[in-house]
């Protein structure tokens, strides 16, 4: 039987190769992070990790639409049980967790979401192209990844990293924000700041 499958050139195959490295990198760390006691190192890492999973974003947005092999998406088994990561990332970030952002820009509607819910999601969406790409479907993988970055994805992690900068922020700026005082305390003492809080 003659193999139709359209070969993949290897600059197409080598950006796959550098996307799912990243996508690896991401889920590793998170789970790792989730782990971790220190909240104030919690923070500052998963600022980098959503900062480096968007920049894979940004890569896959900037590409040409890929199109799927098949017109059905290949079973590649069920989706990672993360609810464990999630509980955990929830206890550890609970002073900041519950964070508001407008899902469109455009609009002035703020929309109300957990950091521990997000990147979860996050994560799911991800490893699902990874699955993909482990098991040989490269076309399919990249097109996941490119279709839920603009689909889904995209928008939560870049609301995620402002949440996370704004943590930031607060603390190492001693920023004077139209938030609850408590929010601000609690930032300060998830990086251990030592300024003071804005009164």
């Amino acid at each position: 039987m003659t193999d139709i499958t359209p070969q993949m050139d290897s600059e197409t195959e080598y950006f796959a190769q550098q996307i799912a490295d990243q996508v690896e990198s991401f889920l590793v760390a998170v789970q790792a992070i989730s782990r971790d006691e220190d909240g104030s190192r919690a923070i500052s890492l998963l600022l980098l990790e959503v900062s480096q999973i968007l920049l894979a974003g940004a890569r896959l947005g900037a590409q040409s639409d890929f199109t799927p092999e098949l017109e059905f998406q290949p079973d590649v088994g069920p989706d990672p049980d993360l609810d464990a990561m999630r509980l955990r990332l929830a206890r550890m970030l609970d002073p900041v967790d519950t964070y508001s952002y407008n899902f469109d820009p455009y609009d002035a509607e703020l929309v109300t979401a957990q950091l521990s819910d997000d990147l979860t999601s996050i994560a799911s969406e991800v490893a699902n192209g990874l699955r993909h790409y482990r098991a040989g479907n490269v076309g399919e993988a990249l097109w996941w990844w490119q279709f839920s970055y603009v689909s889904s994805w995209g928008n939560d992690a870049s609301a995620v990293l402002r949440a996370l900068q704004s943590i930031v922020t607060h603390s190492r700026l001693d920023a004077e924000f139209e938030i609850e005082i408590e929010q601000v305390e609690a930032a300060a003492e998830m990086l251990g700041s030592e300024a003071d809080v804005p009164r």
